[in-house]
Order: C-alpha cells, then sequence, then structure tokens
C-alpha cells in the first residue's frame, strides 16, 4: 500500500497538501492587481510632477506609471524601452539599485508634460 492511498482511504488529506478553506490569496506585489496599480501610478505621478524627488523615485514604479499611461514596453538587455502612438519621443529606463537615474525621470516629466499626458478626466 503506498502513502498515498494510505491517507485517501482513510478520508482524510494528506499532511502536505494545505486543508481546504486554508489558502489565502494575496494580491502580488508587482501590481498586477489593478487597484494598486491605479494608485501607486497617480501617486508617482504626482512626486514625478512636482520635481522634488528625482533621485528617489523607484524604478518599478516609474515604469508602471508608463504602462499605465498607455506606454508599450521592450526590454533589452538593462534597458526598457517604452513607446507610444501619438508621442515622437522614445523613453529609455536603466536601474540604478532600485531607483531609476535622475536624468531619465527629467526626460520622463518632460514628455509628459509636453503631451499632457498625466490628465484624469
Amino acid at each position: 500500500m503506498s502513502i498515498f492511498s494510505r491517507y485517501a482511504s482513510r478520508g482524510r488529506e494528506a499532511p502536505w497538501q494545505p486543508a481546504a478553506g486554508r489558502i489565502r490569496l494575496r494580491p502580488h506585489r508587482s501590481g498586477v492587481s489593478g487597484y494598486n496599480v491605479v494608485v501607486g501610478a497617480e501617486k508617482t505621478l504626482g512626486r514625478l510632477l512636482s520635481g522634488t524627488s528625482d533621485a528617489s523615485i523607484r524604478f518599478d514604479d516609474l515604469c508602471g506609471l508608463l504602462e499605465s499611461l498607455g506606454f508599450a514596453k521592450r526590454v533589452r538587455g538593462s534597458h526598457h524601452l517604452f513607446r507610444k502612438a501619438g508621442v515622437e519621443e522614445r523613453i529609455t529606463l536603466q536601474r540604478e539599485g532600485n531607483n531609476a537615474k535622475p536624468y531619465q525621470v527629467k526626460q520622463v516629466r518632460a514628455v509628459i508634460l509636453k503631451h499632457k499626458l498625466g490628465d484624469r478626466e
């Protein structure tokens, strides 16, 4: 008799399987759930447009902001490239630790202001 059939014949769950009702699903930290992306993008947009914290804007937050504004993302090595129809500028981002590079944050701000992309109507 195998260990699998021993538990099945007794009507019990195997100890390595979670009991029914004990599994809890939580939102993924990368911002997969829609609510977290919208709130995070609005907060990042506010910080970006204020211009006071260019060196401390997180790379992942900036990428999430651009994706929420409708930019298509493509990764080529360490370069994350963003394009959008109607915007002639291409945005290239690179990590500097956990943050985006300050001069690239300034470029993103210039594109957003030029094309008025942050307006929520």
